[in-house]
């Protein structure tokens, strides 16, 4: 039986990040791709230029579509930029009785530019995280959805924020490491076994652009292929430090480029 995972996510017109690196992972891990597009960007490796939202009951059809069709394993979901769409997003999983869910709460892009309406993060806290098998948040996302001024600056400050995100509904809280200090990041998982922490040696490349949506798809990846939990997260974990590798043998654009999806498959 071949695997299938969605992505619900914006598109990125500059093809490193959101819909086209989830598809780029899907494929390199070897799982079928479909996608559902919430936003269109006008978008390179220097930054965003643009957003259209798609509107709502365009998201609905699509949704719709895909999941009266298709035998989906798992979801992914990136951008959601407004309060309307996300509740679209919200009721379509529902209805299809979606619950192998990684979210990925993209609020910034790697370039600094903003992604998602101040209004948008309470919607995305009510009907969307309790839906979640899992939320991928990063440092600064982290203290967005949460209210804090300031991003975790230690580990104890971590696992406190993984707390609390646990306490919005999802059953597992991952808080990203990669833009903390020190030779090693280190990712903290929460889930009801408690902490696991995922360390590797941090990278010095230019070319980081779509790594959390890159490893939050191959979560959802391997989560489609029958991988437990945590099983999911190590493997994803290390196919995303293999691309950060490769990624500087790419060169894309003038700007930060993106990291190697392909790196076992192109020579």
């Amino acid at each position: 039986m071949t695997a299938i995972a969605v992505t619900i996510a914006g598109s990125d017109s500059g093809g490193g990040a959101g819909i086209q690196a989830d598809l780029k992972t899907f494929s390199a891990l070897g799982v079928y791709g479909a996608s559902v597009i919430t936003a269109l960007t006008a978008q390179n490796t220097r930054g965003v230029q643009g957003i259209y939202n798609i509107p709502p009951d365009f998201v609905k059809q699509q949704i719709d579509s895909v999941f009266s069709d298709l035998d989906v394993n798992a979801v992914k979901i990136g951008m959601l930029s407004q309060p309307d769409i996300i509740q679209a997003v919200a009721n379509g999983l529902g209805k299809y009785n979606q619950a192998q869910i990684i979210l990925d709460p993209v609020m910034v892009a790697a370039s600094g530019d903003r992604l998602i309406a101040e209004e948008a993060v309470t919607t995305l806290k009510e009907s969307l995280l309790p839906l979640a098998l899992l939320i991928t948040p990063n440092l600064p996302e982290a203290a967005v959805i949460l209210g804090d001024n300031h991003p975790a600056s230690n580990e104890q400050e971590v696992i406190s924020q993984a707390e609390r995100l646990l306490k919005l509904g999802p059953k597992a809280v991952l808080i990203k490491g990669g833009h903390g200090n020190g030779p090693e990041s280190t990712d903290i998982l929460l889930d009801h076994n408690g902490v696991y922490r995922l360390s590797s040696a941090r990278l010095n490349s230019h070319n980081t652009h779509g790594t959390g949506c890159t490893l939050s798809s191959a979560i959802t990846a391997f989560i489609a292929k029958g991988a437990d939990l945590r099983e999911a997260i190590t493997e994803a974990k290390r196919y995303l430090t293999a691309a950060l590798k490769a990624a500087d043998s790419l060169h894309i654009g003038h700007g930060i480029g993106p990291v190697h999806h392909f790196h076992k498959l192109w020579k």
